[in-house]
């Protein structure tokens, strides 16, 4: 029998993930592709365009279409999101002309940023458009294309992200919703809601840019050539999308002042809603949200699920042995050792910048630290202190939040880390604020079926999100361990202080 069903699609750092859901929210089928993170050089961080994004597209929906009892004419809406913000120039024809250059993991544009702000000058840059340089920011790696690849620069007739990428190529529309041009600092103006050419004339016209709509406005239809290569029905409504962190805050209700989606993923990723569209801080992000007349401030690590990735596979290869073999989780047993010591990891804390610090130093040259440490701690009090150093970052930007007036009342968390439940709890212990654990954790792919829905009228807005969740797990901060982890906050931020001019001259060095 005919349905109505919606797709939702993210393409993220790692892996990209599918969801086939109802109208009412009701998931029939989900699909999960790992892929690979290229780094050809340091400071470099990439993803083929070709293969990664318009290719788990293709995969993930051809799987998903395989499901029992779907046809393709039973999918009334796309809906997609993928990281963000990239850059990724390309020709008329829709073909990447390089790999994409990756979000604020990517820090290779370091002089690019230097360039700009002594141009124009940091303070009329924020003021302009709500943000500082960093390595997020996509303006200095356009211009890093124009200096050092001229002949791909002259090639590009658009430079976009890989949501815009995936939606030109199924629909021929060149397209960016406002939440995701918001994060293309310096090119928009957050208060026009328009692209700016003041700080960008040297390195982009305003026609390589994509045009701009609303999240859950309808991008265009799928075309023939993109039929054949997806399974899905020619015609089918495709939906504007966003950054994946958007999609992710929507999937778990964010949609009201107050509230903050904290993504535990590859990065931590953080977003709050505000009724304030002068809510801004030099150490942080911000710009429109999802919909007309929303504000939001933003809000990220450069580090997280990541950097566990990289403590598992550097630091417990057994445990990784034993679980390809068909044994426990390598990241349970981690988990394991980490619940064995105390919290506070017996004085070891770690500083989370290994691929420099997004949010709140702004600091691509930083480095990473793990500091404290004596010959009585173990592999578990390491891994415990991985997770803390986490906690003491999101402390920071709740302080700050809150410093401006935007004190989260309650943090909505989603993504693979909440499956870590030491790394959940530490993070309330040591913010002082409570956390609400969705029930449904499939993510910014969930929240792109959604998105699909209101775009072609089959639900009737965003806050029918929370109808599709139902009732959260709450996680309360133990206030007995407030005074165990408020001096360690102390220490965590002064070692970056105290720290930061060697960090920089191991960078000079190339390290």
């Amino acid at each position: 029998m005919p349905q109505d069903l919606l797709l939702g699609i993210d393409i993220g750092t790692y892996e990209s993930k599918g969801v086939l859901t109802t109208i009412t929210g009701e998931v029939i089928a989900q699909v999960a592709v790992p892929h690979q993170l290229l780094f050809p050089r340091a400071g470099w961080a990439e993803h083929d365009p070709e293969l990664t994004w318009w290719g788990d597209f293709c995969t993930i929906t051809k799987q998903l279409l395989s499901t029992p009892g779907v046809v393709a004419a039973d999918i009334k809406g796309v809906g997609i999101s993928a990281i963000g913000p990239d850059v990724l120039p390309i020709d008329e024809n829709f073909n990447p002309l390089r790999m994409g250059i990756l979000y604020g993991v990517d820090t290779r544009a370091v002089k690019e940023i230097d360039e700009l702000n002594a141009k124009y000058g940091e303070d009329e840059i924020f003021n302009a458009t709500a943000n500082c340089l960093s390595s997020q920011s996509t303006g200095p790696k356009i211009l890093w294309i124009k200096k050092n690849e001229p002949e791909v620069y002259k090639k590009a007739r658009w430079f976009v992200d890989a949501t815009t990428f995936i939606v030109a190529r199924l629909t021929s529309r060149v397209v960016i919703d406002h939440f995701s041009a918001g994060c293309m600092v310096p090119m928009y103006d957050p208060w026009s809601n328009k692209w700016s050419d003041r700080f960008c004339k040297d390195f982009v016209n305003l026609e390589q840019l994509p045009e701009i709509l609303w999240s859950h406005e309808l991008a265009g239809r799928v075309t023939s050539k993109a039929s054949e290569l997806t399974g899905l029905a020619e015609g089918t409504p495709v939906s504007v999308g966003t950054i994946d962190a958007g999609a992710e805050a929507l999937s778990v209700g964010v949609t009201k002042p107050g509230e903050m989606m904290m993504m535990y993923g590859s990065t931590i990723f953080m977003i709050q809603v505000t009724d304030n569209d002068q809510a801004r801080e030099k150490r942080l992000w911000a710009g429109p949200y999802l919909f007309p007349g929303t504000w939001c401030l933003l809000a990220g690590m450069a580090t997280s699920g990541s950097l566990t990735r990289w403590f598992r596979d550097q630091f417990a290869p057994e445990l990784v042995a034993a679980e390809k073999s068909g044994g426990a989780s390598a990241y349970a047993e981690l988990v394991k050792e980490a619940a064995e010591t105390k919290p506070g990891a017996e004085g070891v804390i770690v500083l989370p910048y290994f691929s420099g610090e997004r949010t709140p130093v702004m600091d691509p040259r930083a480095k990473g630290m793990i500091f404290g440490l004596s010959l009585t701690h173990t592999r578990g009090h390491i891994f415990r202190a991985i997770l803390e150093g986490m906690g003491h970052g999101v402390k920071q930007h709740v302080d700050l939040f809150t410093s401006i007036g935007a004190r989260p009342k309650t943090i909505k968390s989603v993504g693979g880390g909440t499956k870590n439940s030491i790394w959940l709890q530490a993070i309330s212990d040591i913010s002082g604020v409570p956390q609400e654990v969705a029930p449904l954790t499939f993510g910014a792919s969930y929240g792109d079926a959604l998105l699909a829905g209101v775009a072609v009228g089959l639900v009737s807005s965003p806050e029918e999100i929370r109808t599709w969740q139902g009732k959260a797990r709450i996680i309360n901060p133990d206030e007995k361990l407030a005074e165990t982890y408020a001096p360690l906050s102390e220490i965590y931020t002064s070692l970056y202080d105290a720290t930061k001019n060697q960090m920089h001259k191991l960078h000079e060095l190339d390290y």
